[in-house]
């Protein structure tokens, strides 16, 4: 292994432990906390998983808020989301998971603090903690782990894509399978397995698309393209969170004509960042990330008895 590997998993492991053993404790709120988090960096598909587990909680009647760092905004402190705000306020997925839920989505470098503003707010209900599974300084109710194939065969940063070994699984207590990933994999024991089918959904596609994206995993986006019968005739990636600019649009104004494409297609986080620049692109489809849970109801209840026997 990498020595810089091994020294980060050293101090990723040395955190923890001190975590485990009570010498740092973690704050509690209220409200119960139901974490959403994964072990690899991006692209793992935890903003559509949050807005699928919002809507089943919201038809099963339960109040509750989203509290998130609000990675690439360029604002501080604790704000809670505006949905005519900005990406550069409030950070692309904090304002998707607002727009999308219609619920109160806290962001602020601490969890902690977030939480603690929406509890005076809206009171003690259940909060989804948005990428929470390395932040152990707020106290988890339940701990919810997105997993891919690609995962079990990564390698810790700065080489590979792992903020964790795998073996860190063992602190969740429910496992997510994406991507087509086998039940076979090495997965603890005793743990809580669930399967989410992902795909797109597009209303209509410009003939001969142009793709472009700003995501974690840009060549999955084609695959799930191609997968629903279109295969764009030229595709362009930009860094994960990209803040587009006019010089970007010139750039894909020129690969459209270059191409003799009929329009563009690209992600509804994408949607976001562009902001008001994507009036300029002419003909523009966006995509949306769908999530299907298989056995939603059993998955409701697994979470509210583990929140029930932990507060009782």
């Amino acid at each position: 292994m990498n020595p810089l590997s091994v020294l980060y998993g050293a101090v990723s492991g040395a955190r923890n432990a001190l975590y485990e053993n009570g010498l740092i404790r973690a704050h509690r709120l209220k409200g119960p906390v139901v974490s959403v988090g994964n072990i690899s960096v991006g692209g793992s598909g935890k903003t559509p998983f949050i807005i699928m587990l919002g809507e089943m909680l919201k038809a099963n009647g339960i109040r509750f808020d989203v509290l998130s760092r609000g990675y690439g905004r360029q604002t501080t402190g604790v704000r809670q989301v505006d949905e005519s705000g900005t990406a550069a306020d409030f950070g692309d997925e904090p304002l998707l998971i607002a727009r999308r839920l219609r619920v109160p989505v806290i962001v602020g470098e601490s969890r902690a603090a977030a939480g603690q503003f929406a509890e005076k707010h809206f009171g003690p209900q259940l909060h989804l903690l948005d990428d929470g599974f390395q932040h152990r300084s707020l106290y988890r109710d339940f701990d919810i782990v997105l997993v891919s194939s690609e995962d079990a065969n990564d390698k810790l940063l700065p080489i590979g894509r792992l903020r964790e070994p795998w073996s860190a699984l063992a602190r969740a207590d429910a496992i997510v399978l994406t991507n087509q990933a086998e039940e076979k994999l090495p997965l603890p024991k005793q743990k809580i397995v669930w399967r989410v089918k992902r795909g797109l959904r597009l209303q209509s596609a410009p003939p001969r698309p142009t793709a472009f994206c700003g995501i974690a995993r840009p060549e999955r986006f084609i695959e799930q393209l191609r997968a629903t019968g279109i295969d764009p005739v030229a595709k362009f990636f930009f860094d994960d969170h990209h803040a587009y600019s006019r010089d970007d649009i010139k750039r894909l104004e020129q690969l459209q004509q270059k191409n003799t494409s009929g329009g563009f297609i690209t992600t509804e986080k994408d949607a976001i960042n562009l902001g008001d620049l994507a009036l300029t692109l002419g003909t523009i489809a966006v995509a949306r990330v769908t999530m299907e849970l298989q056995h939603p109801t059993q998955a409701i209840e697994a979470i509210l008895e583990r929140i029930s026997r932990k507060t009782n």
